[in-house]
Protein backbone atom coordinates (compact mmCIF):
# COMPACT_ATOMS: atom_id res chain seq x y z
CA UNK A 1 0.00 0.00 0.00
CA UNK A 2 2.89 2.57 0.24
CA UNK A 3 4.09 1.80 -3.16
CA UNK A 4 0.14 3.14 -4.10
CA UNK A 5 0.61 5.74 -1.86
CA UNK A 6 3.33 7.35 -3.32
CA UNK A 7 1.86 6.85 -6.72
CA UNK A 8 -1.32 9.18 -5.40
CA UNK A 9 1.10 11.85 -4.37
CA UNK A 10 2.66 11.50 -7.57
CA UNK A 11 -0.74 12.22 -9.20
CA UNK A 12 -1.08 15.06 -6.65
CA UNK A 13 1.68 16.55 -7.84
CA UNK A 14 0.19 16.21 -11.14
CA UNK A 15 -2.78 17.54 -10.17
CA UNK A 16 -4.88 14.54 -10.47
CA UNK A 17 -7.07 12.99 -7.85
CA UNK A 18 -4.62 11.41 -5.77
CA UNK A 19 -5.36 7.87 -6.03
CA UNK A 20 -2.62 5.26 -6.72
CA UNK A 21 -2.51 1.65 -7.58
CA UNK A 22 0.37 -1.38 -8.14
CA UNK A 23 -0.31 -4.62 -8.62
CA UNK A 24 1.88 -7.11 -7.68
CA UNK A 25 2.32 -10.76 -8.19
CA UNK A 26 4.41 -13.33 -6.12
CA UNK A 27 5.64 -10.31 -3.99
CA UNK A 28 6.94 -8.21 -7.08
CA UNK A 29 5.46 -5.21 -8.31
CA UNK A 30 4.29 -5.73 -12.11
CA UNK A 31 1.96 -2.46 -12.48
CA UNK A 32 1.71 0.89 -10.93
CA UNK A 33 -0.13 3.99 -11.39
CA UNK A 34 -1.84 6.87 -10.07
CA UNK A 35 -4.60 8.50 -11.85
CA UNK A 36 -4.36 10.21 -15.23
CA UNK A 37 -7.59 11.20 -16.35
CA UNK A 38 -7.19 14.96 -17.12
CA UNK A 39 -3.61 14.75 -18.99
CA UNK A 40 -4.70 11.80 -21.11
CA UNK A 41 -8.08 12.85 -21.55
CA UNK A 42 -9.60 9.72 -20.87
CA UNK A 43 -12.15 9.22 -18.31
CA UNK A 44 -11.14 5.15 -18.10
CA UNK A 45 -7.97 6.36 -16.91
CA UNK A 46 -8.24 5.69 -13.26
CA UNK A 47 -5.11 4.46 -11.66
CA UNK A 48 -6.02 0.76 -11.06
CA UNK A 49 -7.16 0.54 -14.70
CA UNK A 50 -3.47 1.80 -15.72
CA UNK A 51 -2.24 -0.11 -12.97
CA UNK A 52 -4.05 -3.50 -14.44
CA UNK A 53 -2.79 -2.45 -18.41
CA UNK A 54 0.86 -2.17 -17.19
CA UNK A 55 0.71 -5.51 -15.34
CA UNK A 56 -0.89 -7.36 -18.11
CA UNK A 57 2.08 -5.77 -20.39
CA UNK A 58 4.71 -7.08 -18.11
CA UNK A 59 3.68 -10.41 -17.86
CA UNK A 60 1.98 -10.84 -21.15
CA UNK A 61 -1.34 -11.42 -20.74
CA UNK A 62 -4.62 -9.70 -20.17
CA UNK A 63 -5.52 -12.42 -16.99
CA UNK A 64 -3.48 -11.62 -13.77
CA UNK A 65 -4.37 -14.82 -11.96
CA UNK A 66 -3.08 -14.29 -8.61
CA UNK A 67 -2.44 -11.02 -8.49
CA UNK A 68 -3.19 -8.11 -5.77
CA UNK A 69 -4.47 -5.31 -6.79
CA UNK A 70 -3.32 -1.97 -4.01
CA UNK A 71 -5.63 0.52 -4.30
CA UNK A 72 -5.64 3.83 -2.26
CA UNK A 73 -9.22 4.55 -2.67
CA UNK A 74 -12.20 1.77 -2.88
CA UNK A 75 -12.75 1.28 -6.58
CA UNK A 76 -15.54 2.38 -8.93
CA UNK A 77 -17.78 -0.21 -10.68
CA UNK A 78 -15.86 0.40 -14.09
CA UNK A 79 -12.19 -0.58 -11.86
CA UNK A 80 -14.34 -3.86 -10.11
CA UNK A 81 -15.38 -4.50 -13.63
CA UNK A 82 -11.74 -4.56 -14.68
CA UNK A 83 -10.33 -6.60 -11.54
CA UNK A 84 -13.22 -9.47 -12.76
CA UNK A 85 -12.21 -9.31 -16.03
CA UNK A 86 -8.61 -9.49 -15.43
CA UNK A 87 -9.04 -12.05 -12.93
CA UNK A 88 -6.98 -10.30 -10.28
CA UNK A 89 -7.43 -12.96 -7.09
CA UNK A 90 -7.67 -9.66 -4.51
CA UNK A 91 -8.03 -6.50 -4.13
CA UNK A 92 -6.63 -4.46 -0.64
CA UNK A 93 -7.95 -0.66 -0.46
CA UNK A 94 -7.37 2.08 1.97
CA UNK A 95 -9.92 4.97 1.66
CA UNK A 96 -13.58 4.01 1.54
CA UNK A 97 -15.09 5.92 -1.35
CA UNK A 98 -18.93 6.98 -0.42
CA UNK A 99 -20.17 8.53 -3.36
CA UNK A 100 -19.06 6.06 -5.94
CA UNK A 101 -17.07 3.03 -4.50
CA UNK A 102 -18.16 -0.31 -5.64
CA UNK A 103 -16.88 -3.15 -3.11
CA UNK A 104 -18.76 -1.78 -0.01
CA UNK A 105 -19.82 2.05 0.24
CA UNK A 106 -22.33 2.39 -2.53
CA UNK A 107 -22.38 -1.21 -4.03
CA UNK A 108 -21.25 -4.49 -3.95
CA UNK A 109 -20.30 -5.68 -6.92
CA UNK A 110 -17.58 -8.40 -5.92
CA UNK A 111 -20.18 -10.28 -3.68
CA UNK A 112 -22.38 -10.75 -7.16
CA UNK A 113 -22.41 -14.51 -7.02
CA UNK A 114 -23.69 -14.62 -10.90
CA UNK A 115 -20.31 -13.13 -11.97
CA UNK A 116 -17.79 -15.48 -13.53
CA UNK A 117 -14.90 -15.02 -11.45
CA UNK A 118 -14.50 -13.85 -7.24
CA UNK A 119 -12.39 -11.18 -6.05
CA UNK A 120 -11.33 -11.29 -2.60
CA UNK A 121 -11.47 -7.85 -0.86
CA UNK A 122 -9.88 -6.18 1.94
CA UNK A 123 -10.12 -2.74 2.83
CA UNK A 124 -9.26 0.30 5.38
CA UNK A 125 -5.79 -0.57 5.06
CA UNK A 126 -3.60 2.69 5.73
CA UNK A 127 -7.31 4.36 5.18
CA UNK A 128 -7.07 7.28 7.32
CA UNK A 129 -3.20 7.91 5.16
CA UNK A 130 -5.36 7.66 1.99
CA UNK A 131 -7.65 9.45 2.98
CA UNK A 132 -5.67 12.65 4.32
CA UNK A 133 -4.16 13.03 0.60
CA UNK A 134 -7.47 13.09 -0.93
CA UNK A 135 -9.18 15.40 1.34
CA UNK A 136 -6.02 17.78 1.27
CA UNK A 137 -6.57 17.61 -2.63
CA UNK A 138 -10.38 18.49 -2.36
CA UNK A 139 -9.74 21.06 0.53
CA UNK A 140 -6.89 22.60 -2.02
CA UNK A 141 -9.44 22.91 -4.83
CA UNK A 142 -12.06 24.61 -2.57
CA UNK A 143 -9.53 27.35 -0.76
Amino acid sequence: MRAALAEARAGLGAREVPVGAVVVIDDVIVGQAHNASIALVDPTAHAEVLALRAAAQKVGNYRLPGATLYATLEPCAMCCGALIQARVARVVYGAPDPKAGAIESRHRLLDDGRLNHRVEAQGGVLGAECGALLKEFFEGKRG
